[in-house]
């Protein structure tokens, strides 16, 4: 059994136009949310083997707020820039290539990447995957390298917003 959260990064800022988009940071709501989100993972006591993360920077401070919320020693997520442009079949590589040995993974992200791939791993409509979301997907599975599409079943989809009234 396998179980993956499909995360996108937290809500970040567009107000210094001269900064690279790999390098723009969260904003106001973003450096709310992460935390906030963070707790919702751990009032539902989730805490991963491993947790990779684009290296773009407000997807590294999204990864580092919710491994603080959660108890996960940020020395040991792993951040990569192959997640930070990934589309579907990206994603499905970067998966499958996870050691066996980790049942439950964190992959934080971007959009439209993140979003396709939930709906080709569950076979679920979701149209949108918000900054912030989650999109938790297990697997009857021994191995990532057997994850392809509808082999998932979609556990929960939760994002800031649904608490927002």
């Amino acid at each position: 059994m396998k179980r993956l959260y499909l995360i996108r990064h937290a809500k970040s800022s567009w107000s210094d136009p001269t900064l690279r988009d790999f390098d723009r940071p969260l904003n106001k709501r973003g450096k709310r949310d992460a935390p906030f989100m963070g707790e919702k993972l751990a009032e539902r006591a989730i805490r991963p083997d491993f947790i990779m993360s684009s290296s773009a920077k407000r997807a590294t401070k999204t990864a580092r707020t919710l491994a603080k919320a959660i108890l996960y020693p940020p020395k040991r997520i792993y951040f990569t820039e192959a997640i930070y442009l990934a589309d579907e079949i990206g994603l499905y590589r970067i998966v499958r290539s996870c050691d066996d040995k980790v049942t439950s993974l964190f992959l934080v992200g971007h959009n439209f990447g993140i979003t396709d791939f939930a709906v080709s791993l569950s076979g679920e409509q979701i149209d949108n995957i918000p900054t912030c979301g989650i999109a938790a997907i297990e697997f009857d599975l021994d191995s990532w390298q057997q994850v392809r599409p509808n082999t998932g079943r979609l556990l929960f989809f939760d994002w800031p917003k649904k608490y927002k009234k």
